[in-house]
């Protein structure tokens, strides 16, 4: 219904977009290609680095110098190549939830693009679309906005003729037209759109303790920098080996921490958005892991979209009758949704001219007209059976049907009417219903249960995440469904009303054992999930409707539909694209997959940069000469460290995630690090004493540490119980068939004149492999051995008991 509307035609579109009056509004969903190479190349190793190797080469180091850069180039041009190939991805994603607006240009109705409005544009606002530009209502139309994003307010607010609304805020019910005043900078959109899409500024725990790490690190490596500097001042030590020894303090800090993290994160997104889930935030893939009660509508995850009139069950009244009374009730009504649209396509009707109007909302779940027509006079009112049956006259008949259809899995309404005309607002102007009602029928609607409902609740429970269906739906109705798609068990139900009688303590226990909520309203939605959250859970929230805002927004991880309102999408942490929470589990798995694999590659890491550095102190404290240049750091690291983690990050596997990763960590980390320092000590000053040559020292002490973090990849992802110590026992064969290939690339590097003369490496006789393979095979029992019976914890706490993993 257009009113007869013409808005603009396409000569005065043209000529107010010359004029710079068009709604030029540019999405941002991720960061610019820009950002991401400044964000992986200036950080501040990396600076420092870089500036190592200027030096380095000034200084005529040539080959020193590529190794201490060629890894932080590496470590750029990967993270770049992984979050340019995920922002791209995610873009041509995101057009598929990118806002739409409804025009009249010509007389005729449009969907067009937000950048195609032009100042004086008549929109068209209906349930669930946003309001893109600010405006002022014309016509004889009326909705209610939502404007809990601009206020926080989520009052739902009347809007008729002359009335503003403003962009950002989202229509709730009812149809209205609007003329465009404020477009491009001067709208709104642009502040809100990027304030709700905006990624909040919350860190992970894994993020937080990345943080921590390389805080601590960044301090220590200061701290034996400075040490050292002064060392070598008093010494007189020449300033090309300063700065070799400057290039390999700077490496000790693990900065592939943050690149794993940033590789983790995109590589997550890219395998999720091909399940079907679009990830608006960064992190949100992580924030999964952590998630163990979801909630959910019936409506959109249990169920399809569409619903369809059941079954028709007139009281006193012919049901032609009553076909007829419905078919003009809808007719008439702006309200349009999907129950009023199944109604209209079993029950044929007419407009007629009503009078007052209260348009359904889901905070009081019914919907009336007033008509003063010959054939309809009266007030009429559709509604839930539950809140209309206080006013209605008493029908035990209709009371034993609708509970029959409820046990059934169907929605249930009442359609009553009285035939005088009294007010539908209170001295307030709110909705209240009026007493006395004659019933005239009830209407049992049937939901379509998604084929894959089933199988993906099964998969959540493999997971131990608990579900909690929250619905506006009568909760009878929604525990038969929930039974029919797998819900095992006591399915304790409960509705709104009853909620709204208790106190805190109660909202709070019945919250913890109830599974099924229905008949809730927004608030009440927002309410449960604060409470979970104060419960101890990590909740993950799925909405699709406006009502549904405040609850996405409560909870850790809001998840919205892609045919949902644009206000659930857009302040959601992922978009379901295809409309399936199938996508959901993958999602879940996936968080737990990264911060598995993340918590394997902090262990390589952290044991890599600890066994170094205290061997530095170590040699210090000795006496000695230094004990790795430059290039045996790089080939240590990238044989032990700089591939593997690629690889164990890929090839991580879900489970559950630990509360801290740090902590988790420690038990591999100390022993492991301590070890290896005193193994590669020995090793170092065993060889400087047989033949004070400090080139065979350092490749002795080389190969004897790129054995040693070798030997660690298979304890970090045990392929066998033998191996079990780090860990517990993964049975991946992968991670160490990964290391044997490792192994053979260092035999290929000592073996080749060329490589070996690059790396700074010296031949040594076989019978050295030998006697540093024995040593390596030894540390490997005991290390083993240390680990089993906690030898570590045991002396750091001596209360804490051995046990074996």
């Amino acid at each position: 219904m257009m009113q007869n509307l013409q808005g603009l035609s396409e000569s005065q579109v043209i000529a107010r977009r010359k004029r710079g009056q068009g709604n030029n509004v540019q999405f941002q969903t991720t960061r610019s290609y820009l950002q991401i190479l400044r964000k992986n190349a200036f950080t501040f190793i990396n600076t420092v680095l870089f500036a190592i190797g200027i030096v380095l080469i000034l200084m005529g180091q040539i080959g020193d110098a590529l190794v201490t850069g060629g890894l932080v180039m590496m470590n750029v041009v990967v993270g770049v190549f992984q979050e340019g190939r995920a922002k791209h991805k995610l873009e041509q994603i995101a057009l598929l939830t990118r806002p739409q607006a409804t025009i009249i240009r010509s007389g005729e109705e449009k969907t067009v693009d937000p950048d195609e409005i032009v100042l004086g544009d008549v929109l068209v606002a209906r349930p669930g679309d946003q309001i893109v530009v600010d405006g002022q209502i014309i016509g004889d139309g009326q909705i209610k906005i939502d404007e809990s994003l601009l206020t926080g307010e989520s009052d739902h607010v009347l809007k008729q003729t002359s009335d503003a609304v403003y962009s950002g805020s989202f229509c709730v019910s009812g149809t209205a037209f609007y003329k465009a005043q404020k477009v491009g900078a001067e709208s709104l959109i642009n502040q809100l759109t990027a304030k709700a899409r905006a990624f909040r500024q919350i860190k992970t725990p894994l993020q937080r303790d990345i943080d921590f790490i390389i805080r601590v690190l960044v301090l220590l490596v200061t701290q034996l920098g400075l040490l050292l500097a002064i060392s070598f001042a008093i010494r007189d030590v020449p300033l090309i080996e300063g700065v070799r020894v400057a290039a390999v303090i700077v490496a000790l800090v693990p900065q592939g921490l943050f690149f794993m993290t940033t590789v983790a994160y995109a590589m997550g997104a890219v395998r999720v958005s091909s399940e079907g889930a679009l990830i608006q935030q960064s992190n949100a893939v992580e924030s999964t892991s952590h998630v163990n009660m979801l909630c959910l509508d019936k409506t959109g995850t249990l169920t399809t979209n569409c619903i369809k009139l059941h079954a028709i069950h007139p009281v006193g009244t012919d049901k032609a009758e009553i076909q007829r009374l419905l078919g003009d009730y809808v007719a008439s009504t702006p309200d349009a949704n999907r129950t009023t649209e199944a109604i209209k396509q079993a029950c044929m009707g007419q407009a007629r001219r009503a009078g007052e109007r209260v348009m359904f909302s889901s905070d009081h779940k019914w919907s009336a007209q007033t008509f003063d027509d010959g054939a309809l006079r009266g007030v009429y009112v559709l509604g839930a059976p539950e809140i209309l049956q206080p006013y209605l006259q008493p029908n035990n008949d209709l009371i034993m049907q609708t509970d029959a259809w409820a046990e059934q899995g169907l929605r249930v309404l009442l359609f009553a009417h009285r035939p005088d005309n009294p007010p539908l607002h209170n001295t307030e102007g709110k909705p209240q219903l009026p007493s006395g009602l004659i019933p005239l029928a009830a209407l049992s609607f049937s939901d379509e249960l998604r084929p894959e409902a089933q199988e993906t609740l099964s998969r959540f429970a493999d997971l131990d995440i608990q579900l909690k269906i929250i619905s506006g739906d009568n909760p009878h109705t929604v525990a038969a469904l929930a039974r029919q798609v797998g819900f095992k068990g006591d399915v304790r139900a409960v509705s709104g009303l009853e909620l709204s009688n208790m106190d805190e303590a109660q909202l709070a226990e019945v919250a913890k054992e109830a599974t099924i909520f229905g008949r809730i309203t927004p608030q009440q939605k927002e309410k449960l999930v604060r409470i979970f959250r104060k419960q101890g859970y990590h909740v993950a929230m799925i909405g699709d409707g406006v009502n549904d805002v405040l609850s996405l927004k409560q909870a850790d991880v809001g998840i919205a539909m892609q045919s949902g309102s644009q206000a659930t999408r857009s302040v959601a942490d992922i978009v379901l694209l295809n409309d399936s929470f199938a996508a959901l589990p993958v999602a879940f798995r996936e968080g737990q997959r990264i911060v598995k694999g993340m918590e394997d590659v902090v262990r390589l890491l952290l044991t890599r940069t600890f066994y170094v550095m205290l061997l530095i102190v170590a040699t210090r404290i000795v006496g000695v000469a230094f004990p790795v240049t430059p290039k045996h750091n790089s080939i240590l690291a990238l044989l032990t460290v700089g591939i593997p983690i690629l690889a164990i990050a890929a090839w991580a596997r879900p489970g559950a995630p630990p509360r801290s990763v740090l902590r988790s960590t420690s038990h591999f980390v100390l022993p492991a690090a301590f070890t290896v320092s005193v193994v590669a000590l020995g090793i170092y000053l065993f060889y400087l004493g047989m033949n004070e040559d400090v080139e065979i020292a350092r490749t002795a002490l080389t190969t004897a540490t790129v054995l040693c973090g070798l030997m660690l990849i298979p304890f970090v992802e045990p392929p066998t119980k033998a191996w079990v110590g780090g860990d517990v026992l993964s049975g991946d064969r992968r991670p160490t068939l990964l290391a044997l290939g490792m192994l053979v690339l260092y035999s290929v590097v000592m073996v080749m004149p060329s490589l070996r003369n690059f790396f700074e490496l010296t031949p040594m006789r076989g019978l050295d492999y030998l006697l540093i393979g024995i040593v390596v095979a030894i540390w490997t029992m005991l290390l083993r051995y240390i680990w089993r019976k906690r030898l570590f914890e045991s002396l750091l706490d001596p209360g804490a008991r051995d046990s074996e993993i």
